[in-house]
């Protein structure tokens, strides 16, 4: 078995591997370029435990070690810091991971898997784009006030007629050339939204949890799908803590449905037998 401590950074790293077998520690020092990393680890004779930091920019490595079929544990910042007695600069933080592997003292903390990571991307994406849709929102909605136009959402019915008031307003010709883009963007980005709308629709069907949370009335597929990857393994709470960042009704109705594994149905039906 290799046990390696990797200090992880944006252009290299540097990585202490120790061979339980043997003994023998080797350091080493990997540039991000080519297939250099990749070579490294693949060559390695399983089993193999990397232990890194957290950082922003681990991502890649992490989908790297799970292709290899590696385990890599990441390590809260701030308890590593706190294990590093001596402070001088020319310490190799790689050797210090490697040490706190082995003596079973690495502060490890939970992370999703490539899956919830990469549909944790598509919810952040679609954040993103409605967000833009918003801000255009705004800028239709600022002139149409300007016009004396007062329909609120009405301007965004599809169904209706009231998105057609803003393009009929008289406007000098800077204002409506800022009207006619804000309009083209408005459309794009609303198309853009619905394709990934239909998307998380898809990929909320795929997962039994989200679709358990969908059973309870309010909870979309945006909403279940977002409870269901950000939050994981429920049972990695020992203490119910997601009820506390949720702190509303519905986000605690979500959190019993989802670690007891039950739909609406029975979470009203267990509700009632209490009450009873």
């Amino acid at each position: 078995m290799r046990i390696i401590g990797c200090d992880l950074h944006t252009a290299q790293q540097t990585i202490a591997i120790l061979d339980r077998d043997t003994g023998e520690v080797v350091e080493r020092t990997l540039t991000h370029e080519a297939e250099t990393v990749r070579a490294c680890y693949a060559g390695l004779t399983p089993p193999v435990v990397v232990g890194i930091e957290a950082t922003g920019s681990m991502r890649w490595f992490l989908e790297l070690m799970d292709e290899l079929g590696i385990t890599c544990c990441v390590g809260h910042p701030a308890r590593i810091r706190q294990a590093e007695t001596r402070r001088q600069k020319h310490n190799r933080r790689d050797a210090l991971l490697l040490k706190l592997l082995v003596e079973n003292r690495f502060p490890a903390v939970w992370m999703p898997s490539t899956d919830l990571r990469e549909l944790r991307a598509l919810l952040l994406h679609r954040h993103q784009w409605v967000r833009m849709r918003t801000r255009v929102q705004h800028s239709l909605q600022a002139i149409a006030l300007g016009h004396g136009i007062r329909r609120g959402h009405r301007l965004w019915n599809q169904t209706g007629n009231d998105m057609a008031a803003i393009a009929a307003m008289s406007l000098l010709p800077h204002a409506a050339r800022r009207r006619a883009e804000l309009h083209a963007r408005y459309r794009t980005l609303d198309d853009q939204v619905g394709h990934l709308d239909e998307l998380v629709s898809e990929e909320a069907g795929k997962r039994p949890g989200a679709t358990m949370l969908m059973t309870h009335p309010g909870v979309g597929p945006v909403t279940a799908l977002a409870t269901d990857v950000f939050l994981g393994d429920p049972s990695r709470f020992a203490d119910g803590k997601a009820r506390v960042a949720a702190a509303r009704k519905l986000g605690i109705r979500l959190w019993i449905m989802l670690p007891d594994r039950i739909d609406y149905p029975e979470f009203c039906r267990r509700g009632s037998a209490r009450q009873s």
